[in-house]
């Protein structure tokens, strides 16, 4: 599966079993049995990492906590109080995995292996799809009980990253459809620039109130003049520290993060389609390094939240239906 500009292979990352895919100057990485999580992006030309990638000491803690590196997918995402779940007059039991507030945090198929469905590259791009099929003996159905199943793709061509997502009910009664990409950015991305010369923006709305536990009240509180500039002509990723949640308000008909490296004079965009109506954003207390710009299709703890479905994004599926989405890594070079 090699080409003069692509290949899509099997080798080591880290030690782990990753599949490898090349375009050009772009290179991808993705590690099917660690939650199928596309752990690198890179520009191996400019020397650009954009994504946050575990070092080889880092593995380990990677492995048992899989969130705060690559692209990790969340399903459901994000926290349900004392990790119940209600649904259609039943209430789905979640394990608490965050002691600190008796919560369930991140749903299950971000820490479990994927299937490799097909890996291939020709002159246009390279690829990957990994599926998730879920029935009574997969070991999500004991909390999530439904049949369904999962589809996720990375293309790599000169245009950049591109990502696809898939979900279908492949069950004989409706289902909750609830997942967010945790994705965990690099800033600096650049090799010979710092963290001091960034810039991002993205396209949030209004920002929910969260009471002790990390869960929404249901009320807006007011946006700072630091949290308006992120919506027009943007700020450190640092400014404070973040662990915040907002709705999205596209702009230009475009849902997207950008971050600007004011030294090479280049834009990374993440741009995540208009299905993601909210975004949560965490900067690990303003650590300079990385940041998490996180697209969610729903509101945390949607299904406990006394608001319109329409609002909270809590998609129903029904048998046989599919939701999907689609969102892109790519850079712009800016104008002198």
């Amino acid at each position: 599966m090699i080409t003069l500009q692509s290949k899509a292979y099997e080798a080591p990352y880290q030690g782990e079993p990753a599949v490898w895919l090349t375009y050009g100057s772009y290179e991808a990485v993705i590690l099917p049995a660690i939650g199928g999580n596309c752990i690198a992006f890179r520009d191996t030309v400019n020397q650009y990492r954009f994504l946050h990638e575990p070092t080889l000491s880092e593995m380990e803690s990677f492995k048992a906590k899989p969130i705060i590196h690559g692209i990790p997918v969340l399903f459901p995402p994000n926290r349900y109080e004392d990790g119940k779940f209600p649904w259609n007059g039943k209430c789905y039991e979640f394990p608490v995995n965050e002691p600190s507030t008796g919560n369930h945090l991140h749903g299950f198929f971000h820490d479990i292996p994927w299937a490799v469905e097909q890996f291939s590259a020709d002159d246009y791009s390279s690829r990957i799809t990994l599926v998730q099929k879920v029935g009574t003996e997969h070991p999500v159905y004991k909390y999530f009980p439904h049949e369904f199943s999962m589809k996720l793709s990375y293309t790599l061509n000169e245009m950049g990253l591109h990502q696809h997502i898939l979900v279908r009910n492949d069950g004989a009664e409706s289902m909750p459809c609830l997942l967010a990409f945790h994705t965990s950015i690099n800033a600096p991305f650049a090799s010979n620039s710092q963290a001091s010369d960034y810039r991002f923006k993205m396209t949030t709305g209004q920002r929910w109130a969260l009471n002790e536990r990390m869960l929404p009240t249901g009320q807006f509180q007011p946006l700072t003049e630091e949290e308006e500039l992120m919506k027009t002509t943007g700020l450190s990723p640092y400014f404070e520290a973040m662990d915040n949640h907002y709705t999205s308000q596209p702009q230009n008909g475009r849902n997207r993060m950008e971050l600007t490296d004011t030294y090479n004079r280049v834009t990374l965009v993440y741009d995540v389609g208009t299905s993601f109506k909210q975004w949560m954003i965490w900067n690990n207390n303003a650590t300079e390094g990385f940041f998490c710009p996180e697209p969610q299709i729903n509101l945390v703890n949607a299904p406990s939240v006394p608001l319109p479905a329409e609002q909270t994004g809590l998609i129903s599926l029904n048998p046989g239906e599919i939701w999907e989405e689609t969102g892109r890594l790519y850079c712009v070079q800016q104008q002198e």
